[in-house]
Formats: C-alpha cells, structure tokens, sequence
C-alpha cells in the first residue's frame, strides 16, 4: 500500500465517521426525544430533540471537513480541487453558523446574554 492509497483510505474513514456521528446522533436524539415525551411536557422534549439533532450535525460537518481536507491537501492540491474545497467549507461553515444560530439563538461571534 502506498502513501496515497493510506491517506485515501484515511479520508474514506473521516467520511464514514462524519456520517456515522450525524446518524448515532440523530438516533441517540430520537431514542432521548421519546424517553423526554414520558417525562418532560412535549415543547421541553421537542427542544433537547432540535438541540441534539444540530449538535450531532456540526459535529458531523466538522469531521467531514476533516475528511475533504485530508483528501484534497493530501491527494490533488490543484488550484480546481483547492477551489472546490474552499466552496465546499464554505458552505458547511455557513451551516454550522446557521445551526448554531438555531442553537442558542445568537450567532457565534456575538456574546451570550447577561442575565
């Protein structure tokens, strides 16, 4: 096996595991959403379900970055593939912005609120 055979299989595995975190995720926060719904009123269970689902997803954008970034650096720096991973992590930032936004209601670089 080759060096760029191992940085491709490295990649394929970041790939897998960025799928892997959004899935477990989206499952670990069904399986909480439906224990919640016994437990807690339902808007109470419905929010830690939206919370749970948009931290499993910016962690899943975030290691997949890792994986396209692997993968382009490593395998094909040319200036197309380096230009279609700049769109590519572009817009994954804007999601996670976006979901953050959804998270705590401010974006990231604003401070919290003062109680």
């Amino acid at each position: 096996m080759d060096q760029i055979e191992i940085i491709r299989a490295v990649s394929n595995v970041m790939d897998a595991l960025g799928v892997a975190v959004v899935s477990i995720g989206m499952l670990w926060g069904l399986f909480l959403f439906i224990k919640d719904l016994y437990t807690q009123n339902s808007s109470d269970a419905y929010k830690a379900f939206r919370i749970q689902i948009v931290r499993s997803l910016i962690l899943g954008l975030e290691v997949l970055v890792a994986g396209d970034v692997i993968r382009t650096v490593a395998i094909s720096p040319t200036l197309m593939s380096v230009g279609v991973l700049g769109a590519i992590v572009l817009i994954r930032c804007f999601l996670s912005w976006s979901l953050t936004l959804e998270i705590d209601g401010r974006w990231p670089w604003q401070s919290p609120p003062k109680d």
